[in-house]
């Protein structure tokens, strides 16, 4: 009997060494409730488009005022048979782009640093951050003339990819905000020296194709220019690179 007793006493020794272990194993499951530690994501790299706007003065003596090169997705810088506006018709009469640089359909814009001359090239530079451009425009004036423009109107750089050019030829358009008078007093460039923008418009209100000059070496005989300042076209030699 005493034999009997002790192994009751051992087997209730077990039991209980069996129950502080499970007890321990319940304590230590108190670690899978506790709270993960937040991840954070990672911010996108930020994309950027840059394209490099190659402008060549084709003229033999036309200089071109500084040129405006805006990005944009909607829109247009002119269109022909329709009225210039304000902005198109600052640069058309007198050079100035800050107006078109500040259109609302512009997205990001640059400017060229300073005049054009003849035979000569400047490239402008513009980008923009995290939003694809879908047209580009650029426009300058050729400044020996009373209100003569030239440049690209929305094109398409939907499908262009990093590294690719596109070349192209331009011709001159009339803003047909101010008569072709060629007087001294209304061509502002070297030739004159004369008024830039007049906010009057004297012509025949709609956007064409330039005419040309006539001169006084053609018989008229207010004019300050001479046969060196007719222009053909194609005035401008431009190249649109996509370098990022």
């Amino acid at each position: 009997m005493t034999i009997f007793y002790k192994n009751q006493f051992a087997r209730k020794g077990i039991w209980s060494a069996l129950g502080f272990t499970v007890l321990l194993s319940a304590c230590g499951g108190n670690d899978n409730n506790s709270t993960p530690e937040p991840v954070t994501p990672t911010p996108p790299t930020p994309v950027t488009y840059t394209y490099e706007v190659s402008v060549t003065n084709l003229t033999h003596a036309q200089p071109l005022s500084p040129v405006a090169v805006v990005l944009h997705n909607e829109g247009a810088l002119f269109e022909l048979g329709a009225s210039a506006t304000v902005a198109l018709e600052n640069l058309a009469e007198s050079g100035d782009n800050s107006q078109v640089l500040a259109q609302d359909m512009v997205l990001a814009g640059a400017s060229g640093a300073g005049v054009i001359m003849p035979g000569m090239s400047e490239t402008v530079s513009v980008s923009l951050v995290d939003t694809k451009p879908m047209l580009l425009s650029a426009a300058t004036m050729l400044v020996n003339t009373n209100d003569a423009f030239s440049g690209i109107n929305a094109m398409s750089l939907e499908n262009m990819a990093v590294g690719e050019s596109i070349s192209l030829r331009t011709s001159s358009y009339d803003s047909g905000t101010e008569k072709n008078s060629e007087t001294m007093a209304t061509i502002p460039g070297p030739a004159a020296g004369g008024e830039g923008f007049n906010a009057e418009r004297d012509d025949v209100g709609f956007i064409g194709m330039h005419a040309g000059v006539i001169t006084s070496d053609d018989g008229l005989m207010q004019s300050v220019l001479i046969q060196a300042h007719r222009f053909d076209n194609p005035t401008l030699a431009i190249s649109v690179t996509r370098v990022e």
